[in-house]
């Protein structure tokens, strides 16, 4: 058995609303092995964004922790938990999230610029990962010129450009019909294996499921592993 790479322990999250207080979820605890792609599945509501953002350090839980790679994340300062965004972990979202304004090149390259590289060096290593989703002859488009499918890629690109140990894509094909979302799921699962990722891919779909080595379902505050 692999160490885990993500481990999530007794995890809750709260939100404050008209009424008091909404609870997400309370003690849950989560294990994602490395080299592992794992499906989180449930209804729309059910938490799995707000988990997601946990794991990925985009949120603080109410209660509980997350360690990566050994390193009990929210006891770093916000300085030292930015760096671990940026350095360790890819987020791939249901909508692209592309700077409108920049080319794809420059897109992915400010993750890298963000990491500390100088432009050149960064928009040298962008064009490698460009160039590693098929698409180097958009380099200098804009996202208004690409398809849903391309801007997607592009997304993939921009997360990986830092070359993270985790992948986390919260419904990655959702915003695509399913013969171009298929081709975004295959281009995932191709990266996360030429690259040895850790993967965790959101999502409310059985057929990206199905893709996936570990399912687990969400519901009613509870993660179960279902396959």
């Amino acid at each position: 058995m692999n160490e885990p790479l993500v481990r999530a322990v007794n995890l809750g999250r709260d939100y404050p609303n008209p009424e008091g207080v909404l609870q997400v979820f309370r003690g849950l605890s989560f294990e994602l092995e490395k080299g592992d792609v794992a499906a989180i599945m449930g209804v729309s509501g059910v938490g799995k964004t707000t988990l997601l953002n946990l794991l990925g350090a985009l949120d603080r839980p109410t209660e509980g922790t997350v360690y990566i790679d050994g390193v009990d994340v929210f006891a770093r300062d916000a300085r030292d938990l930015a760096r671990i965004r940026n350095q360790k972990i890819g987020f791939v979202f249901q909508f692209f999230h592309l700077l409108p304004e920049f080319t794809a090149l420059e897109n992915v390259a400010l993750p890298l610029m963000i990491g500390g590289r100088k432009r050149p060096q960064a928009l040298r290593r962008a064009a490698e990962v460009l160039d590693e989703v098929g698409l180097a002859h958009k380099s200098a488009s804009r996202p208004s010129q690409m398809s849903g499918g391309e801007q997607q890629r592009v997304a993939v690109a921009r997360a990986l450009a830092n070359g993270p140990q985790l992948l986390l894509a919260d419904e990655p094909t959702g915003n695509l019909d399913w013969k171009t979302g298929e081709f975004i799921l295959q281009l995932l699962l191709e990266l996360h294996r030429r690259r040895g990722l850790s993967s965790i891919l959101v999502t409310h779909n059985d057929k990206v499921a199905r893709y996936c080595g570990k399912v687990f379902v969400m519901e009613q505050g509870t993660l179960k592993r279902i396959s």
